[in-house]
């Protein structure tokens, strides 16, 4: 089963490498969370973690991880074939 986000927090920018924390809850059982963007990339990584977003229409976005030329690895949303700012839109926390 698949984590939704539900809030983030950034710091030092405004894209999608700036996300340092993300917020989190499993529909399937209820349980609520947050870890660091580190420890997400390593769980969709390595342990096959699913995860994604819905916007107020009820609108799904999936949680992939992008690796840039330089720096380190991120989040961002990729709906219908097309990234988006899915995880930007979320509430800061």
């Amino acid at each position: 089963m698949a984590i939704q986000f539900i809030a983030r927090r950034m710091s030092g920018g405004s894209t999608h490498q700036h996300i340092v924390r993300l917020w989190w809850k499993n529909p399937a059982d209820g349980t609520t969370g947050d870890n660091s963007r580190a420890e997400l990339v390593a769980w969709i990584e390595d342990k096959g973690g699913k995860a994604y977003t819905e916007d107020g229409r009820g609108n799904r976005a999936d949680v992939v991880v992008r690796t840039p030329t330089h720096g380190a690895k991120f989040l961002q949303t990729h709906a219908d074939g097309v990234w988006t700012n899915n995880l930007l839109a979320l509430p800061e926390r």
